[in-house]
């Protein structure tokens, strides 16, 4: 999708309440499950998680409002487990040589001199 149209369709999207968002996905759904001929994106396993969690309270025919701040919750929470991911690759990384860690100094030079004597 060319980035106009994408920011076409969210300009549009920012307009609509969160009931209409939903009927706009519901359609986006059947559309794909219609005329799908190619593999979407794999989301992640979180956005899984969080997209099985919206439909079960959509299901339940929970408040737009209450599924949005939910969502809001699982979102920040994604956030936060991208952070922590992050961090761990960077320290794996570091400890197993394959970058340097960020604002690390370099090893002090060796010693000038003739060697101690014993």
């Amino acid at each position: 999708m060319n980035e106009f149209l994408k920011k076409r369709i969210d300009r549009m999207l920012d307009t609509l309440s969160d009931e209409r968002v939903y009927q706009v996905l519901d359609y986006i759904e059947f559309l794909e499950s219609r005329y799908a001929a190619q593999d979407p994106a794999r989301p992640s396993p979180l956005q899984r998680l969080a997209e099985t969690v919206e439909d079960t309270l959509r299901a339940g025919r929970v408040s737009a409002s209450a599924i949005k701040g939910t969502m809001d919750t699982m979102a920040a929470a994604g956030r936060v487990m991208g952070g922590l991911a992050a961090a761990g690759k960077a320290v794996v990384d570091e400890v197993t040589g394959q970058r340097p860690a960020p604002g690390a100094k370099a090893p002090p030079p060796p010693p000038q001199g003739p060697p101690p004597t014993a």
